[in-house]
This record gives C-alpha cells, structure tokens and sequence, in this order.
C-alpha cells in the first residue's frame, strides 16, 4: 500500500509539472495603468521581452539622398510612384526596400533584369501596390499609426511575406454529423486564438467583412440578448488575438469594472477602434483585389490571398517596432505631394467611437 501512495504522488508530481509546463514562471513585472485595487495592471515577462528584443529592433536607416537634380519619372520608364523623388532619393528608396523585403534576392526579387520597366513580374505589380498601400496608411490612418507610421520592414522584417498573416478556412463539413456544426470550436492548436477552443477565425467577420464586434448589453441582466453566444464567441476570439498580437492584456483597452464604456476606457481603445477599421479597409482595397495573377504558392486553401491582422504590423509588441519612427527618414513613403484623402467605401458613413454607447 505504501509503495502504491509513492506512485500516485509520483504521478501527481508529474501531472502537475506537464500542467504548470505551459505556464510562464514569475517573476513578472508588473504597473499600474489606472485606480489602485481594480487590476488595472500591465503584466509583463521580463524574459521573454529580452528574448524577443532584436525582432522588434529597427535597421539602421541608410544615408539621406541629394534631393536635387531631375525627377525618377524624367530618366527611367514606368516610375508610377515615387516618380516625384530626385534620382538619388528613388535609388536610396529601392535599396532600402530590398533590403527590408528581398536581402537575398535583391533587386531581381521584382524587376526583370533585362528591363527594369517591365511589368510582367507579379511581385513587382504587388510591391507597386504595397507601397501606395503604406502611402495609405502613413496619410489617411493617423488615427491609428499617427506621425511613427509604417514602412516595408514593419510587416516585413526582411522576409519576402510578411510572418504573420491569415487566409481563410474551408467550411467545416457538416453532413452526417450527429453534431451538426461545431463553428470552428474546440479546435487543437489554432493559433489564431492564442490555443483557445474559441471560434479559430474571428478575421473573415471583422477585419474582412464589417460586422459589428460589439456584444455586450446596455442593461443588467438582460432578458432578451442583443447578440447570440455565436458572435460573443467569434468576438472574444479577436479579442485574444489583438491580446496576443500586441503582447497586452484586456485592460490595455478596457477598464475591468466596465468594459463596454467608453467613457472609462484607456486611450488606446480608440487606437484599436481605428486600427480595426484600417485592418478592415487595408484587406478589401489593397490585398484582396490582388487575388488574380498570385502564383498558387502564394494562395490559402480556398484560393484567397494573405491578409492582414493585428499581428502582421505589431509581431506581439504594443507598438511596432517598438514605436521606432523609420517614416522619419523616408518621408517618401507618406501621401505624396499633392495627393488627396481618400475616403474609403468601408470608413464612409460610420460613427466615431466616442458616439458609441459600447
């Protein structure tokens, strides 16, 4: 009998390890980002910060370029862009961007050595589009990116694509199954949602399509809910994805005692209000109308492109890079000279977040 209780507290020793195994171990650092006594706290890993620092160290910025002297749309072919910028400006720029998207494979990656004008390469077409897409961002997006803004590299940290991104998920197959449909629940493994059992694609509503992510009810004890379980559900997995995009916890966004008011939140919860919405704009007007053309190793399982998520920018930081500002030393990459702001069909006709009741 005794040798049997040695085992069976052996075996618990055990189990308790593989459990706590999947725990991070204190210390953690921890600050105070609101009243005292209501958990508004900021919990970081101090470890796993210093083991991540060189994802989220900026390149050195290359040297500035004479600004003077004929424009790149006056000596070269087909500069559709940033044929506005000197000759050495637009040289400097194409460097710098080889070395952010393609260091290996250099200028090659997108152009045609035989002739740079040419248009026949698919990365060099998306690479044109990408940068009208930062131009976007840096001009139209303050809300969210303000004047740090964004460049190749903040998405691209020297890869060709970007780490982090998403493509849709087949349809579940649901025919002869007692069950019926599981919602893309309880599912092993899906990073998506931080390895929890919710719904693993909470991007096709929200940051492709425009449902509202908004599920909490106006009243105590509601009898009739305003939104059914599903969509809480589909909800809260965006929100664990943003929680582990930005390697925060809820409360960087919300207030523990009332997490739907406004009025109580800190200020980032409107920078996330406006991200959503540029994540969102960003997919339907840049990313996805690129479909057509991709090679089929760049294509999802459904034929879709990879999309944007919280995560492509931050790579698990609050601010990307650790809010380096690179846009400071390539200004050519904000609006242009002269170019207007752009409303999207997507931003039109929706409310600010501050005249939102949740």
């Amino acid at each position: 009998m005794a040798y049997f209780r040695i085992a069976l507290v052996a075996a618990a020793g055990v189990l308790a390890s593989a459990l706590l195994a999947g725990c991070e171990r204190l210390p953690m650092d921890t600050n105070q980002i609101g009243f005292r006594g209501t958990g508004m706290e900021k919990v970081t890993n101090p470890r796993i910060q210093a083991a991540n620092a060189s994802r989220h160290e900026a390149p050195p910025a290359l040297d500035p370029a004479d600004s003077s002297g004929p424009k790149a749309a006056q000596v070269y072919q087909n500069v559709k862009v940033l044929g506005h910028l000197s000759v050495g400006e637009f040289t400097r720029t194409m460097i710098a961007m080889s070395n952010w998207v393609a260091p290996e494979q250099g200028c090659v990656y997108c152009h045609n050595p035989a002739n740079f004008a040419d248009d026949s390469m698919q990365t060099k077409v998306v690479s044109r589009r990408m940068l009208q897409m930062t131009q976007e961002i840096n001009g139209n997006w303050k809300n969210h990116v303000a004047d740090t803004g964004v460049t190749c590299y903040t998405c691209h940290r020297g890869k060709n694509v970007p780490e982090y991104k998403w493509y849709a998920d087949p349809p579940a197959p649901t025919a002869g199954r007692m069950l019926g449909n599981d919602f893309g629940q309880n599912k092993a493994g899906k990073a998506s949602v931080g390895n929890s059992s919710l719904p693993y694609d909470p991007f096709t509503p929200y940051l492709l399509g425009k449902d509202e992510i908004r599920v909490t009810a106006t009243t105590a004890l509601p009898v009739n809910a305003q939104v059914p379980l599903k969509q809480a559900e589909v909800t809260h997995g965006l929100m664990v994805h943003m929680s582990e995009g930005l390697g925060v916890g809820c409360v960087h966004c919300h207030n523990t005692r009332a997490f739907a008011e406004w009025s109580q939140s800190p200020p980032a919860r409107v920078q996330a209000w406006h991200g959503i919405r540029m994540v969102r704009d960003l997919n339907n007007v840049f990313m996805v109308p690129l479909t057509p053309g991709q090679p089929k190793e760049r294509l999802g399982r459904t034929g879709d492109i990879a999309k944007i998520n919280c995560a492509t920018c931050h790579q698990g930081a609050n601010k990307p890079l650790n809010g380096a500002k690179m846009l400071t030393a390539h200004p050519e990459l904000a609006k242009p000279p002269g170019a207007t702001v752009r409303t999207s069909a997507l931003q039109a006709g929706q409310s600010t977040p501050e005249a939102r009741t949740q």
